[in-house]
This record gives C-alpha cells, structure tokens and sequence, in this order.
C-alpha cells in the first residue's frame, strides 16, 4: 500500500501537538524544515489540514459524537485524529471526493499495528457521516445558545460565554464566523526603501496581486497568495515585512519623529520595532527590549534585511524594576505586552485550546507590571502606548484604569483628537483604539496612549 505522505504528516503532528499537550508557536515552519521534500502544492494541502483540524476541532468532535457509540474522550487519539481529517475534508475541503477523504482514512486505520478492529469503525463512521452529511444536529441556537456557540464555531465554552455576555449573540457569531476564515497575508511596505505603488509593481513581476488594505498606508495586501514568502525577490531585498494591519496600525499612534529615542517593550521578533524605525526614517533611535535572547538576535537579523540600523537591544524581564540607565530615557515607549492573543485566533487558531480564563487573570497582573515599569522609562512628557492582540476587558480597559488610578502623574490621550485621519473610525468614544476581525478585516487588538505629564 503506497502511504499518502501528506496526509500521513498531517496526521503524525496533530497528533504529536495533542500528546504534547500545548501547540508550539511555529508548528508548521518546524514541521516542513523536518520535512523538506513537499512541493508547494502538498505544502499548502498539509497546512490546510492541520490548521483545518485545529480550528474547527471542536466542531468535528461533535460530529463524530453524533454517529459514534464510543465517547469521543474514549477514543484513541490517533484513531480520532483520523476520523477528524477526514471530516475536516468532506465539510471544508469541496476539492477532495468524500470517497478519497474516506478511502485515506481507511488506509491510514489499517496501517495502525494492532488495531485492525478500529478500520470497520473508521470506515463505519465516515460513511455514515457522508450518507447523513447535512442532518447534524447542533445545540438549539436560542434555547442553549452557549452550547450552540461552543460546538458549531469550535470555540471553548468559556469563551463563548465571555464574548456573548461581551458582544451579543449576533456579533459573537460574526466575530466567530471572521476568526475561523484562513486569513490573507498582510504585509508592510519599507518606506525607507520603497513605497506602496513600487511594491505593487514589483510583486506583480513575481506574479503576486497585492491589493492597497483598507486602513494602513502602507499596507498591502497579498491575495490568494501560498507560496513561501522569504522566497520572494522583493522580500529577500527588504521591501517588505509580514505584519498585520492592526498590528501596523498600532506603531502609528505613537506619532513618533525623526531624532526620537523610542523603547519597544516587550519587541519579541521586533516586527513594531523594524516599523517605529521607518516611520522615523530611519532617524532616531530604538532600543528592543526581550526576555529571549534569541528572538532579539532573529530581530537584528531582520533589520538588516530591511536595511535598518540604530535598533539597540536589551535582555531584561519588563515585569522587573528596569535597570537605571533605562528609566527616564525616552521619548516614546510601545508596549507589546504578553496577552492571552483572543484577537489573533484567526492566524493562531490553537490559541483557542492553549488559553482558559485562569490565563487571562494570570496574564493581567503581568501587565500592570510591566506598564507600571515601562512607566518610568518615559521622558515627562513622553508618550506610552499600551498594546494587546486581544478583546477582554481585564487585559485592556482595566489594566488602563488601574494604572492611571494609582498614577497621578500620568493622563489618557484621548486618540479622537490626535491618531491619524485614517486611524479615527479605530478609536471608541473614549480614546481608545480597537479593532475586531468582523469589522475591521484585521487582528483584533487594543492600544490606550498615555502621557507622562511629570
């Protein structure tokens, strides 16, 4: 029997990812520098499995809940990894023939040593499932509303109880519906060496369709694109960066100039960072502080690529008192703090099985110290931008309150009166910057701008 090796990859790391028990940030970039003989094509077709699976795995352990005897937590979790490709394929895959879903998924049940009972079982349920394919029945959407959202969505109960109580029904459903489409790849032009128009033009020569995005200048976005972009001409010569809209929207609202001091709290892979110093023109200063001396090296990497210079970095922990030579050094201080990430599940879809609310109670109180910390790194009269990728309230508005309750000498900038024309539809009646994948088209974040006033 000839193995249908990318199904077979596909099945060996959701089921390595669910024994290990959390999902690794870069699975699929691990994955296939393991693996390195895929096409583009089968690697496309594996990650569409395996991110397939993991953002509607909820969903499909429902199904097979409605045509199994045996309980899904009793299932062996290779067997029910099988049964889940092979659901994910038939409901969302309209390219595969339900008879090859079923038939790879017989193979790969009769390949299992010792386990030759499991393939009628497999084969049983598939076929069943094909044969009744529209009769599921989900949770009465009205009566058990929460139920309905957790197994129709695939969302965690918990979570489908805070966005309801959060957003109402009609747009927990959208925001749902927006977080489990496979997002397009967004990307930032270099200013610095390039603009907007220009990148268009070069990426057309590659064969790749780049649309303006709706908000960001210098945003774009690359339509139906799969390829591998460091492959790309324009991107080995440091035209562009990948990075979300919102998440390019957010360096913005710091307003920073030529000459500045910038400090970027928190800056991981430093994609805020790279950007805080073309929006200077590569004039001014940015230090990059991490916890990971790693992703802190992978950032001067990058740099260099984009042909930055004047980014410094430093290895601290900003929920500890900052070293002395840090405190009241600086212009301007973005933080990209540590969140629970809610408003990038639709680019990180395990991030819907990696979180619980004990994460978001835990996480908060890290923010408030690194804010409280990041505080004192401000020139008075300097400005900090506050920053998360995601919509609870604890990791947002209340982390802002808290802060500016027990500091007198800080204000809200309320960003009506001061974000760029382009940015003013992002900001509520309070000040704040918001964004929400089913209205915006973009990641879901949170900024609040605060001035040290002495």
């Amino acid at each position: 029997m000839k193995t249908d090796k990318p199904r077979a990859l596909a099945l060996d790391t959701l089921v390595s990812l669910e024994k290990a028990g959390e999902y690794a940030g870069n699975y699929l970039e691990d994955i296939f520098t393991k693996n390195p003989g895929f096409d583009e094509r089968d690697r496309g077709f594996i990650s569409n499995l395996i991110q397939g699976v993991i953002r509607y795995r909820l969903r499909l352990d429902y199904i097979i809940g409605g045509f199994s005897k045996t309980p899904v937590k009793k299932i062996d979790i290779t067997v029910l990894n099988i049964l889940r490709l092979a659901i994910y394929q038939i409901y969302f895959m309209d390219r595969v023939p339900e008879s090859a879903a079923v038939d790879r998924a017989v193979e790969q049940a009769k390949a299992l040593k010792g386990q030759q009972h499991v393939v009628p079982f497999v084969n049983g349920i598939l076929r069943n499932i094909c044969r009744n394919k529209d009769g599921v029945k989900f949770p009465d959407r009205k009566k058990t509303t929460v139920k309905y959202l957790s197994s129709f969505y695939s969302f965690p109960l918990w979570h489908a109880q805070r966005c309801l109580d959060e957003f109402g029904l009609t747009q927990t459903e959208e925001l749902f519906e927006a977080q489990n489409r496979f997002p397009s790849v967004n990307i930032r032009v270099d200013r610095v060496k390039t603009t907007a128009d220009e990148l268009v033009k070069a990426l057309k020569d590659e064969s790749i369709d780049a649309v303006h995005a709706e908000y960001v200048p210098d945003c774009l976005i690359l339509e139906n694109f799969s390829g591998r972009i460091e492959r790309l001409s324009s991107f080995i010569k440091g035209l562009f960066q990948v990075q979300d809209q919102a998440a390019q929207a957010v360096s913005w609202l710091l307003d920073v100039k030529p000459g500045q001091t910038i400090l970027d709290v928190c800056a991981g892979l430093g994609g805020k960072s790279s950007h805080l110093m073309e929006l200077m023109g590569g004039k001014g200063s940015v230090t990059a502080l991490d916890t990971d001396k790693r992703r802190l090296e992978m950032l001067h990497e990058n740099a260099r690529r984009l042909g930055l210079k004047n980014i410094k970095s430093v290895v601290a922990d900003a929920s500890e008192p900052f070293p002395d030579n840090l405190k009241g050094a600086f212009d301007r201080v973005l933080i990209d703090a540590p969140c629970s990430g809610l408003g990038t599940i639709g680019r990180h879809p395990d991030i819907k099985w990696n979180r619980s609310e004990i994460d978001i109670k835990r996480i908060s109180r890290i923010q408030r110290k690194i804010l409280e910390n990041s505080f004192e790194a401000v020139k008075p009269g300097g400005l900090i931008l506050y920053v998360v990728c995601t919509y609870t309230r604890e990791e947002n508005r209340t982390v802002i309150d808290n802060f500016l309750q027990k500091n007198s000498g800080a204000s809200l900038v309320d960003m009506n009166n001061n974000a760029p024309l382009w940015a003013r539809n992002l900001i509520d009646n309070d000040g704040f910057f918001r964004s929400y994948p089913h209205t915006h088209k973009m990641d879901g974040f949170f900024a609040a701008l605060i001035k040290k006033e002495r």
